[in-house]
Protein backbone atom coordinates (compact mmCIF):
# COMPACT_ATOMS: atom_id res chain seq x y z
CA UNK A 1 0.00 0.00 0.00
CA UNK A 2 1.37 3.41 -1.03
CA UNK A 3 1.90 5.90 1.80
CA UNK A 4 0.66 9.41 0.98
CA UNK A 5 2.44 11.13 3.88
CA UNK A 6 5.87 9.91 4.85
CA UNK A 7 7.02 10.27 8.47
CA UNK A 8 9.48 12.91 7.30
CA UNK A 9 6.75 14.99 5.67
CA UNK A 10 4.62 14.67 8.76
CA UNK A 11 7.46 15.94 10.95
CA UNK A 12 8.04 18.86 8.58
CA UNK A 13 4.31 19.68 8.66
CA UNK A 14 4.27 19.61 12.43
CA UNK A 15 7.26 21.97 12.61
CA UNK A 16 5.57 24.35 10.17
CA UNK A 17 2.39 24.50 12.29
CA UNK A 18 4.45 25.06 15.44
CA UNK A 19 6.37 27.86 13.70
CA UNK A 20 3.13 29.57 12.68
CA UNK A 21 1.88 29.42 16.26
CA UNK A 22 5.20 30.70 17.61
CA UNK A 23 5.24 33.80 15.42
CA UNK A 24 1.47 34.32 15.29
CA UNK A 25 0.24 33.59 18.81
CA UNK A 26 -2.93 35.59 18.26
CA UNK A 27 -4.17 32.79 16.00
CA UNK A 28 -3.96 30.48 18.95
CA UNK A 29 -4.84 32.72 21.86
CA UNK A 30 -7.16 35.34 20.45
CA UNK A 31 -9.63 33.77 18.08
CA UNK A 32 -13.32 34.29 18.59
CA UNK A 33 -13.78 30.59 19.29
CA UNK A 34 -10.44 30.33 21.02
CA UNK A 35 -11.11 27.16 22.97
CA UNK A 36 -12.49 25.32 19.95
CA UNK A 37 -9.69 26.63 17.75
CA UNK A 38 -7.02 25.57 20.22
CA UNK A 39 -8.59 22.14 20.53
CA UNK A 40 -8.56 21.73 16.75
CA UNK A 41 -4.92 22.71 16.52
CA UNK A 42 -3.95 20.41 19.34
CA UNK A 43 -5.88 17.57 17.70
CA UNK A 44 -4.12 18.21 14.42
CA UNK A 45 -0.69 18.18 16.06
CA UNK A 46 -1.51 15.02 17.98
CA UNK A 47 -2.80 13.36 14.87
CA UNK A 48 0.38 14.21 13.00
CA UNK A 49 2.23 12.41 15.75
CA UNK A 50 -0.14 9.44 15.43
CA UNK A 51 0.32 9.07 11.67
CA UNK A 52 4.07 9.61 11.74
CA UNK A 53 4.67 5.91 11.22
CA UNK A 54 1.68 4.88 9.11
CA UNK A 55 -0.84 6.83 7.05
CA UNK A 56 -3.93 4.94 5.96
CA UNK A 57 -6.49 6.30 3.55
CA UNK A 58 -8.93 6.89 6.45
CA UNK A 59 -6.23 8.70 8.38
CA UNK A 60 -5.48 10.92 5.43
CA UNK A 61 -9.18 11.80 5.09
CA UNK A 62 -9.47 12.60 8.78
CA UNK A 63 -6.32 14.69 8.58
CA UNK A 64 -7.78 16.64 5.69
CA UNK A 65 -11.00 17.27 7.59
CA UNK A 66 -9.08 18.45 10.63
CA UNK A 67 -7.01 20.84 8.54
CA UNK A 68 -10.16 22.19 6.86
CA UNK A 69 -11.82 22.71 10.24
CA UNK A 70 -8.78 24.65 11.47
CA UNK A 71 -8.82 26.87 8.40
CA UNK A 72 -12.55 27.55 8.75
CA UNK A 73 -12.17 28.36 12.41
CA UNK A 74 -9.36 30.77 11.64
CA UNK A 75 -11.32 32.41 8.84
CA UNK A 76 -14.32 32.99 11.11
CA UNK A 77 -12.29 34.05 14.11
CA UNK A 78 -12.95 37.29 15.91
CA UNK A 79 -10.41 38.72 18.31
CA UNK A 80 -10.47 38.11 22.04
CA UNK A 81 -7.71 40.58 22.64
CA UNK A 82 -4.51 39.16 24.10
CA UNK A 83 -3.82 42.50 25.81
CA UNK A 84 -3.95 42.25 29.57
CA UNK A 85 -4.46 45.39 31.62
CA UNK A 86 -2.06 45.76 34.54
CA UNK A 87 -3.69 44.67 37.78
CA UNK A 88 -4.25 47.84 39.72
CA UNK A 89 -7.08 49.44 41.63
CA UNK A 90 -9.50 51.85 39.99
CA UNK A 91 -9.19 54.84 42.31
CA UNK A 92 -11.13 58.08 42.52
CA UNK A 93 -9.21 61.27 41.98
CA UNK A 94 -8.85 63.20 45.27
CA UNK A 95 -11.34 65.98 45.82
CA UNK A 96 -8.56 68.56 45.70
CA UNK A 97 -7.54 67.46 42.18
CA UNK A 98 -7.30 70.31 39.71
CA UNK A 99 -10.07 68.83 37.53
CA UNK A 100 -12.53 69.38 40.38
CA UNK A 101 -11.42 72.93 41.11
CA UNK A 102 -14.14 75.52 41.65
CA UNK A 103 -13.61 78.42 39.24
CA UNK A 104 -12.32 81.62 40.89
CA UNK A 105 -14.55 84.59 41.56
CA UNK A 106 -17.65 85.18 43.63
CA UNK A 107 -20.62 83.07 42.54
CA UNK A 108 -18.75 82.12 39.38
CA UNK A 109 -20.73 79.91 36.96
CA UNK A 110 -19.48 76.33 37.17
CA UNK A 111 -20.34 72.92 35.72
CA UNK A 112 -21.00 74.50 32.33
CA UNK A 113 -22.24 72.06 29.69
CA UNK A 114 -24.09 72.18 26.38
CA UNK A 115 -26.34 69.86 24.42
CA UNK A 116 -28.53 70.30 21.36
CA UNK A 117 -31.55 72.51 21.99
CA UNK A 118 -33.48 71.24 18.99
CA UNK A 119 -33.26 68.35 16.55
CA UNK A 120 -30.67 69.76 14.15
CA UNK A 121 -28.39 72.11 16.08
CA UNK A 122 -29.85 75.51 15.23
CA UNK A 123 -30.39 75.79 18.98
CA UNK A 124 -28.03 74.87 21.82
CA UNK A 125 -28.98 74.46 25.48
CA UNK A 126 -26.41 75.89 27.88
CA UNK A 127 -26.53 74.73 31.50
CA UNK A 128 -24.56 75.88 34.52
CA UNK A 129 -24.68 76.14 38.30
CA UNK A 130 -24.16 79.16 40.54
CA UNK A 131 -23.29 78.08 44.09
CA UNK A 132 -24.20 81.06 46.28
CA UNK A 133 -27.01 83.04 44.67
CA UNK A 134 -29.17 82.68 41.56
CA UNK A 135 -27.35 85.59 39.96
CA UNK A 136 -28.07 86.78 36.47
CA UNK A 137 -29.65 84.16 34.19
CA UNK A 138 -28.80 85.92 30.93
CA UNK A 139 -26.49 84.36 28.35
CA UNK A 140 -25.03 86.56 25.64
CA UNK A 141 -23.70 84.97 22.47
CA UNK A 142 -22.35 85.84 19.06
CA UNK A 143 -19.71 85.11 16.44
CA UNK A 144 -17.01 87.16 18.15
CA UNK A 145 -15.97 87.28 21.82
CA UNK A 146 -15.93 91.07 21.50
CA UNK A 147 -19.37 91.25 19.91
CA UNK A 148 -21.86 88.90 21.56
CA UNK A 149 -24.95 90.85 20.55
CA UNK A 150 -27.53 88.06 20.95
CA UNK A 151 -28.98 87.11 24.32
CA UNK A 152 -31.32 84.63 25.97
CA UNK A 153 -32.61 84.11 29.49
CA UNK A 154 -32.33 80.85 31.39
CA UNK A 155 -34.84 79.00 33.51
CA UNK A 156 -33.82 78.25 37.09
CA UNK A 157 -34.24 75.11 39.15
CA UNK A 158 -32.98 73.51 42.38
CA UNK A 159 -33.56 70.20 44.11
CA UNK A 160 -33.07 68.51 47.46
CA UNK A 161 -31.76 64.99 47.83
CA UNK A 162 -31.71 63.61 51.39
CA UNK A 163 -29.24 65.93 53.21
CA UNK A 164 -28.08 67.76 50.07
CA UNK A 165 -29.43 70.91 48.43
CA UNK A 166 -28.20 71.73 44.96
CA UNK A 167 -26.84 75.03 43.79
CA UNK A 168 -28.89 77.19 41.45
CA UNK A 169 -29.15 75.27 38.17
CA UNK A 170 -29.64 77.34 35.01
CA UNK A 171 -30.78 76.10 31.58
CA UNK A 172 -30.75 78.52 28.65
CA UNK A 173 -31.69 77.77 25.05
CA UNK A 174 -29.66 79.71 22.48
CA UNK A 175 -31.67 79.90 19.28
CA UNK A 176 -31.21 81.18 15.73
CA UNK A 177 -27.82 79.52 15.26
CA UNK A 178 -26.32 79.03 11.81
CA UNK A 179 -25.07 75.57 10.96
CA UNK A 180 -21.30 75.15 11.08
CA UNK A 181 -20.66 78.58 12.63
CA UNK A 182 -18.50 79.11 15.72
CA UNK A 183 -20.20 81.00 18.56
CA UNK A 184 -18.91 82.51 21.78
CA UNK A 185 -21.15 82.67 24.83
CA UNK A 186 -20.89 84.16 28.30
CA UNK A 187 -22.82 84.12 31.58
CA UNK A 188 -22.37 85.25 35.19
CA UNK A 189 -23.07 88.96 34.68
CA UNK A 190 -23.13 90.98 37.86
CA UNK A 191 -20.74 88.65 39.68
CA UNK A 192 -18.10 86.67 37.75
CA UNK A 193 -18.35 86.40 33.98
CA UNK A 194 -17.08 83.31 32.20
CA UNK A 195 -16.82 82.93 28.42
CA UNK A 196 -16.83 79.75 26.31
CA UNK A 197 -17.34 78.79 22.68
CA UNK A 198 -18.80 76.05 20.49
CA UNK A 199 -19.35 75.32 16.82
CA UNK A 200 -22.91 74.60 15.76
CA UNK A 201 -23.22 71.25 13.96
CA UNK A 202 -23.28 71.29 10.17
CA UNK A 203 -26.59 71.24 8.36
CA UNK A 204 -27.93 67.69 7.97
CA UNK A 205 -27.18 66.22 4.56
CA UNK A 206 -26.25 62.90 2.98
CA UNK A 207 -22.51 63.49 2.55
CA UNK A 208 -21.69 65.77 5.47
CA UNK A 209 -18.63 64.50 7.37
CA UNK A 210 -18.67 64.48 11.17
CA UNK A 211 -16.67 62.85 13.96
CA UNK A 212 -18.44 61.55 17.06
CA UNK A 213 -16.77 60.64 20.32
CA UNK A 214 -18.25 57.58 22.00
CA UNK A 215 -18.01 57.38 25.79
CA UNK A 216 -19.89 55.54 28.51
CA UNK A 217 -19.83 54.71 32.23
CA UNK A 218 -17.30 57.43 32.93
CA UNK A 219 -17.22 58.20 36.66
CA UNK A 220 -14.47 60.35 38.16
CA UNK A 221 -11.39 58.20 38.69
CA UNK A 222 -7.86 58.57 37.40
CA UNK A 223 -8.93 56.23 34.57
CA UNK A 224 -11.90 58.51 33.84
CA UNK A 225 -9.51 61.42 33.50
CA UNK A 226 -7.37 59.42 31.09
CA UNK A 227 -10.44 58.64 28.99
CA UNK A 228 -11.40 62.31 28.68
CA UNK A 229 -7.81 63.36 27.96
CA UNK A 230 -7.47 60.75 25.22
CA UNK A 231 -10.77 61.78 23.69
CA UNK A 232 -9.69 65.42 23.66
CA UNK A 233 -6.49 64.41 21.86
CA UNK A 234 -8.55 62.59 19.22
CA UNK A 235 -10.65 65.70 18.61
CA UNK A 236 -14.24 64.70 18.00
CA UNK A 237 -16.99 67.20 17.22
CA UNK A 238 -19.63 65.91 19.67
CA UNK A 239 -19.98 63.07 22.15
CA UNK A 240 -22.58 60.32 22.15
CA UNK A 241 -22.69 59.39 25.83
CA UNK A 242 -24.31 56.02 26.54
CA UNK A 243 -25.15 56.54 30.21
CA UNK A 244 -23.77 56.34 33.77
CA UNK A 245 -22.28 59.77 34.40
CA UNK A 246 -21.09 60.60 37.90
CA UNK A 247 -21.63 57.38 39.91
CA UNK A 248 -22.79 59.56 42.80
CA UNK A 249 -25.04 56.71 43.88
CA UNK A 250 -21.94 54.64 44.67
CA UNK A 251 -21.07 56.96 47.55
CA UNK A 252 -22.66 56.98 51.00
CA UNK A 253 -26.22 58.34 50.95
CA UNK A 254 -25.96 58.90 47.18
CA UNK A 255 -23.66 61.85 47.88
CA UNK A 256 -24.91 64.43 45.39
CA UNK A 257 -21.80 66.54 45.87
CA UNK A 258 -20.36 63.99 43.46
CA UNK A 259 -22.69 65.26 40.77
CA UNK A 260 -21.03 68.64 41.24
CA UNK A 261 -17.47 67.34 41.12
CA UNK A 262 -18.22 65.27 38.01
CA UNK A 263 -19.72 68.22 36.14
CA UNK A 264 -16.67 70.36 36.95
CA UNK A 265 -14.42 67.53 35.78
CA UNK A 266 -15.99 67.19 32.30
CA UNK A 267 -16.57 70.92 31.78
CA UNK A 268 -13.32 71.18 29.84
CA UNK A 269 -14.97 69.26 26.99
CA UNK A 270 -18.74 69.54 27.37
CA UNK A 271 -18.71 73.34 27.67
CA UNK A 272 -17.20 73.50 24.17
CA UNK A 273 -19.04 70.79 22.25
CA UNK A 274 -22.43 69.11 22.72
CA UNK A 275 -22.69 65.84 24.58
CA UNK A 276 -25.88 63.86 23.92
CA UNK A 277 -27.10 62.09 27.04
CA UNK A 278 -28.42 58.56 27.57
CA UNK A 279 -29.81 57.66 30.98
CA UNK A 280 -28.14 54.67 32.66
CA UNK A 281 -28.88 52.73 35.81
CA UNK A 282 -26.62 55.02 37.86
CA UNK A 283 -28.90 57.92 36.95
CA UNK A 284 -31.91 56.26 38.63
CA UNK A 285 -30.89 57.41 42.14
CA UNK A 286 -33.73 55.39 43.63
CA UNK A 287 -33.04 55.09 47.39
CA UNK A 288 -36.21 54.41 49.42
CA UNK A 289 -34.07 53.60 52.45
CA UNK A 290 -33.30 57.33 52.73
CA UNK A 291 -36.69 58.50 51.49
CA UNK A 292 -35.68 59.17 47.86
CA UNK A 293 -38.18 57.55 45.53
CA UNK A 294 -38.33 60.00 42.59
CA UNK A 295 -36.51 58.31 39.72
CA UNK A 296 -33.77 60.23 37.90
CA UNK A 297 -34.15 63.29 40.14
CA UNK A 298 -30.56 64.65 39.95
CA UNK A 299 -30.18 63.73 36.27
CA UNK A 300 -33.37 65.41 35.09
CA UNK A 301 -32.65 68.58 37.06
CA UNK A 302 -29.13 68.84 35.67
CA UNK A 303 -29.06 67.40 32.14
CA UNK A 304 -31.78 68.48 29.69
CA UNK A 305 -32.37 66.76 26.36
CA UNK A 306 -34.22 68.02 23.24
CA UNK A 307 -36.98 65.46 23.66
CA UNK A 308 -39.90 67.80 22.96
CA UNK A 309 -38.42 68.74 19.59
CA UNK A 310 -38.39 65.01 18.79
CA UNK A 311 -42.05 64.53 19.68
CA UNK A 312 -41.19 62.52 22.80
CA UNK A 313 -43.10 62.69 26.06
CA UNK A 314 -40.09 62.07 28.33
CA UNK A 315 -36.47 63.28 28.34
CA UNK A 316 -35.08 59.74 28.31
CA UNK A 317 -35.92 58.85 24.70
CA UNK A 318 -35.53 61.29 21.82
CA UNK A 319 -33.73 61.83 18.51
CA UNK A 320 -31.48 64.36 16.79
CA UNK A 321 -30.09 64.84 13.30
CA UNK A 322 -26.43 65.79 13.10
CA UNK A 323 -24.61 66.05 9.75
CA UNK A 324 -25.45 62.78 7.91
CA UNK A 325 -26.63 60.90 11.01
CA UNK A 326 -30.06 60.35 12.50
CA UNK A 327 -29.47 59.46 16.15
CA UNK A 328 -32.10 57.75 18.29
CA UNK A 329 -31.67 57.59 22.07
CA UNK A 330 -33.60 54.88 23.93
CA UNK A 331 -34.18 54.36 27.64
CA UNK A 332 -33.25 50.98 29.10
CA UNK A 333 -34.85 51.88 32.45
CA UNK A 334 -38.16 53.27 31.29
CA UNK A 335 -41.09 51.12 30.21
CA UNK A 336 -40.77 49.83 26.64
CA UNK A 337 -43.43 47.13 26.45
CA UNK A 338 -46.10 47.22 23.78
CA UNK A 339 -48.29 50.35 23.85
CA UNK A 340 -46.06 52.18 26.34
CA UNK A 341 -45.06 55.76 25.46
CA UNK A 342 -41.52 54.75 24.48
CA UNK A 343 -42.80 51.88 22.31
CA UNK A 344 -45.29 54.15 20.56
CA UNK A 345 -42.70 56.89 20.03
CA UNK A 346 -40.09 54.54 18.53
CA UNK A 347 -42.65 52.94 16.21
CA UNK A 348 -43.36 56.41 14.81
CA UNK A 349 -39.80 57.72 14.91
CA UNK A 350 -38.39 54.95 12.71
CA UNK A 351 -40.94 55.93 10.08
CA UNK A 352 -39.69 59.51 10.19
CA UNK A 353 -36.11 58.59 9.30
CA UNK A 354 -35.09 59.85 5.84
CA UNK A 355 -32.02 57.90 4.72
CA UNK A 356 -31.67 60.10 1.64
CA UNK A 357 -31.05 63.07 3.93
CA UNK A 358 -29.45 61.37 6.97
CA UNK A 359 -28.08 58.04 5.71
CA UNK A 360 -26.51 56.91 8.98
CA UNK A 361 -28.96 55.55 11.53
CA UNK A 362 -27.44 55.20 15.01
CA UNK A 363 -29.18 54.02 18.17
CA UNK A 364 -28.01 54.70 21.74
CA UNK A 365 -29.10 52.77 24.81
CA UNK A 366 -27.50 51.75 28.08
CA UNK A 367 -27.96 48.03 28.70
CA UNK A 368 -26.46 46.10 25.75
CA UNK A 369 -28.47 43.59 23.72
CA UNK A 370 -25.42 41.57 22.67
CA UNK A 371 -22.89 41.08 25.46
CA UNK A 372 -20.57 38.12 25.92
CA UNK A 373 -19.37 39.26 29.34
CA UNK A 374 -20.73 37.50 32.43
CA UNK A 375 -21.21 40.94 34.00
CA UNK A 376 -24.76 42.12 33.29
CA UNK A 377 -25.18 39.08 31.05
CA UNK A 378 -28.48 39.20 29.11
CA UNK A 379 -29.85 42.13 31.12
CA UNK A 380 -30.85 43.81 27.87
CA UNK A 381 -32.62 40.73 26.55
CA UNK A 382 -36.22 41.85 27.05
CA UNK A 383 -35.59 45.13 25.26
CA UNK A 384 -33.82 43.27 22.45
CA UNK A 385 -36.80 40.95 22.01
CA UNK A 386 -39.12 43.96 21.92
CA UNK A 387 -37.22 46.12 19.43
CA UNK A 388 -34.58 44.14 17.50
CA UNK A 389 -36.87 43.24 14.61
CA UNK A 390 -37.72 46.93 14.18
CA UNK A 391 -34.05 47.94 14.07
CA UNK A 392 -33.16 45.21 11.57
CA UNK A 393 -36.11 46.16 9.36
CA UNK A 394 -35.00 49.81 9.54
CA UNK A 395 -31.43 48.78 8.63
CA UNK A 396 -29.87 50.53 11.62
CA UNK A 397 -26.13 50.92 11.11
CA UNK A 398 -24.81 50.93 14.67
CA UNK A 399 -26.18 50.36 18.18
CA UNK A 400 -24.11 51.84 20.99
CA UNK A 401 -24.42 50.67 24.59
CA UNK A 402 -22.59 50.86 27.91
CA UNK A 403 -23.31 49.23 31.30
CA UNK A 404 -20.68 46.49 30.95
CA UNK A 405 -17.29 47.88 32.00
CA UNK A 406 -15.27 46.50 29.13
CA UNK A 407 -15.18 46.83 25.36
CA UNK A 408 -16.84 44.67 22.72
CA UNK A 409 -17.74 45.06 19.04
CA UNK A 410 -20.00 42.66 17.18
CA UNK A 411 -20.39 41.46 13.64
CA UNK A 412 -23.70 42.05 11.88
CA UNK A 413 -25.86 39.40 13.51
CA UNK A 414 -29.50 39.21 14.50
CA UNK A 415 -31.73 36.90 16.51
CA UNK A 416 -35.15 37.61 15.09
CA UNK A 417 -36.35 34.25 13.71
CA UNK A 418 -37.48 32.71 16.99
CA UNK A 419 -41.09 32.12 17.85
CA UNK A 420 -42.55 29.94 20.58
CA UNK A 421 -42.49 26.75 18.45
CA UNK A 422 -39.69 26.91 15.88
CA UNK A 423 -36.71 26.86 18.27
CA UNK A 424 -34.62 29.21 16.10
CA UNK A 425 -32.99 31.06 18.95
CA UNK A 426 -29.38 31.33 17.79
CA UNK A 427 -28.00 34.66 16.48
CA UNK A 428 -27.35 34.44 12.75
CA UNK A 429 -25.33 36.50 10.28
CA UNK A 430 -27.56 39.24 8.84
CA UNK A 431 -26.31 42.10 6.66
CA UNK A 432 -29.40 44.14 7.56
CA UNK A 433 -28.47 44.04 11.25
CA UNK A 434 -26.55 46.72 13.16
CA UNK A 435 -23.04 46.46 14.49
CA UNK A 436 -23.36 46.43 18.29
CA UNK A 437 -20.65 48.31 20.17
CA UNK A 438 -20.40 48.16 23.95
CA UNK A 439 -18.34 51.05 25.30
CA UNK A 440 -19.08 51.01 29.03
CA UNK A 441 -15.32 51.28 29.51
CA UNK A 442 -15.01 54.92 30.56
CA UNK A 443 -13.11 54.20 33.79
CA UNK A 444 -15.56 54.36 36.69
CA UNK A 445 -14.96 53.36 40.31
CA UNK A 446 -16.54 49.92 39.94
CA UNK A 447 -13.62 48.71 37.86
CA UNK A 448 -13.12 46.48 34.83
CA UNK A 449 -15.54 43.70 33.86
CA UNK A 450 -12.97 41.01 33.13
CA UNK A 451 -15.12 37.89 33.01
CA UNK A 452 -15.90 37.18 29.37
CA UNK A 453 -17.77 34.01 28.46
CA UNK A 454 -15.83 31.21 26.78
CA UNK A 455 -15.73 30.29 24.02
CA UNK A 456 -16.20 33.65 22.32
CA UNK A 457 -19.54 33.66 20.44
CA UNK A 458 -19.54 33.84 16.67
CA UNK A 459 -21.31 37.21 16.64
CA UNK A 460 -18.47 38.91 18.55
CA UNK A 461 -15.71 40.47 16.43
CA UNK A 462 -13.46 42.00 19.11
CA UNK A 463 -13.54 42.19 22.89
CA UNK A 464 -11.18 43.35 25.59
CA UNK A 465 -11.32 44.08 29.32
CA UNK A 466 -9.81 47.58 29.28
CA UNK A 467 -10.84 51.18 29.76
CA UNK A 468 -10.98 53.53 26.80
CA UNK A 469 -13.13 55.50 24.37
CA UNK A 470 -14.07 55.30 20.70
CA UNK A 471 -14.67 57.58 17.75
CA UNK A 472 -16.97 57.21 14.75
CA UNK A 473 -15.95 59.39 11.83
CA UNK A 474 -18.60 59.58 9.13
CA UNK A 475 -16.98 60.31 5.78
CA UNK A 476 -19.97 60.33 3.43
CA UNK A 477 -23.22 58.45 2.79
CA UNK A 478 -21.46 55.13 2.24
CA UNK A 479 -18.46 54.96 4.59
CA UNK A 480 -17.59 55.65 8.21
CA UNK A 481 -14.37 54.85 10.06
CA UNK A 482 -14.61 53.49 13.58
CA UNK A 483 -11.74 53.36 16.11
CA UNK A 484 -11.42 52.21 19.71
CA UNK A 485 -8.56 53.50 21.88
CA UNK A 486 -7.51 51.83 25.13
CA UNK A 487 -6.33 54.17 27.86
CA UNK A 488 -3.07 52.36 28.52
CA UNK A 489 -1.78 53.19 25.04
CA UNK A 490 -0.82 56.57 23.71
CA UNK A 491 -3.85 58.66 22.86
CA UNK A 492 -3.40 58.19 19.13
CA UNK A 493 -2.89 54.41 19.22
CA UNK A 494 -5.78 52.42 17.78
CA UNK A 495 -6.51 49.09 19.48
CA UNK A 496 -9.50 48.18 17.28
CA UNK A 497 -10.79 49.70 14.07
CA UNK A 498 -13.10 48.92 11.17
CA UNK A 499 -14.49 50.61 8.09
CA UNK A 500 -18.29 50.51 8.25
CA UNK A 501 -20.47 50.66 5.16
CA UNK A 502 -23.93 52.16 5.26
CA UNK A 503 -26.86 49.71 5.41
CA UNK A 504 -29.01 51.83 3.12
CA UNK A 505 -26.53 53.02 0.50
CA UNK A 506 -23.86 50.28 0.50
CA UNK A 507 -24.94 47.20 2.50
CA UNK A 508 -21.76 45.21 1.93
CA UNK A 509 -20.32 42.74 4.42
CA UNK A 510 -18.14 44.90 6.68
CA UNK A 511 -17.89 42.31 9.47
CA UNK A 512 -14.20 42.39 10.32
Amino acid sequence: MQTFLSPTRVCVGRLQIQRVLLYNPSLFLSSSNSESFQALLCSLLSFLDLVRCECTMAARRLLGLLALAVLLAAADAGVASAYRRKLEATADMPLDADVFRVPPGYNAPQQVHITLGDQTGTAMTVSWVTPDKPGNSTVTYGRSPEKMVLSARATLTRYDYYNYTSGFIHHCNLTGLKHGVKYYYAMGFGHTVRTFSFTAPPKPGPDVPFKFGLIGDLGQTFDSNSTVSHYEANAGDAVLFVGDLSYADNYPLHDNNRWDTWARFVERSVAYQPWLWTAGNHELDYAPEIGETTLFKPFTHRYPTPYRAAGSTEPFWYSVKIASAHIIVLASYSAYGKYTPQWLWLSQELGRVDRKMTPWLIVLLHSPWYNSNNYHYMEGETMRVQFEQWLVSAKVDVVLAGHVHSYERSRRFSNIEYDIVNGKSTPAHNLDAPVYINIGDGGNIEGIADNFTKPMPAYSAFREASFGHATLEIKNRTHAYYEWHRNHDGAKVTADSVWLTNRYWMPTDDSN
